[in-house]
């Protein structure tokens, strides 16, 4: 594992590398907006993708970087990951444009400009919670590469069933919420939730080329 400082125009970046031996694909993911890239989702899947010959690049935002509390309008954020961009194309191997929730949101805002190879959505957020009016499906269908959407069964910012057709896989965690946590009527437990989708994601890994 090693870290990355990226200047950029929103300001610093970080990545940390999670290598792998002989990798075929560099799986780029950012946080959201509450959070940082100790979400459980994007730690399991920087422990678990290497083995399956991805390297893990775990984006951590400037304005996280500078220990503000509160993330920028979405065209900073936009800012900030082109900025970051070469230094994931740097090892010259195709990046997977990836995120959970508002990082979910730039990964697909994004995709098609960047020559993402594809798009990971972690928990993407459909709408705000109570208001499905108010969709963001245009910036998933927009993405412009093959996408896997990773949504939890009880996710308020969008449940599985909201989602419209298109040119997208969505795998569903049971019971989990937008964070990915399952409560114990769900019927699965925290571990087996995130190997779904640590499993799910390595699979699609596998049939991207």
């Amino acid at each position: 594992m090693t870290t990355q400082t990226v200047p950029t125009d929103a300001g610093e970046a970080r990545i940390t590398w999670h290598r792998a031996g002989g990798a075929r694909l560099v799986l780029a993911l950012s946080h959201g907006a509450g959070g940082g890239v100790e979400a459980r989702d994007l730690q399991a899947l920087a422990r678990v993708l290497p083995g399956h010959g991805v390297t893990v690049a775990l984006v951590e935002q400037p304005w996280r970087v500078a220990g503000k509390k509160l993330a920028p309008a979405p065209k900073t954020l936009d800012t900030g990951w082109r900025g970051l961009w070469p230094a994931l194309a740097e090892p010259g191997l195709p990046v997977v444009a990836g995120g959970r929730s508002a990082g979910a949101r730039v990964a697909c805002r994004t995709a098609a400009e960047l020559g993402a190879h594809a798009v990971l959505a972690l928990s993407f957020p459909l709408h705000p919670p109570g208001r499905p009016e108010k969709s963001r499906a245009a910036e998933l269908l927009g993405a412009g590469a093959p996408t896997l959407v990773v949504q939890g069964g009880n996710d308020p910012f969008g449940r599985p069933g909201e989602f419209p057709e298109g040119d997208h896989r969505l795998l569903e965690v049971p019971g989990g919420d937008h964070g990915f946590a399952v409560p114990k009527r769900a019927g699965i437990t925290q571990e087996r939730a995130l190997e779904i989708i640590t499993d799910g994601v390595a699979g699609w890994t596998g049939t991207l080329g």
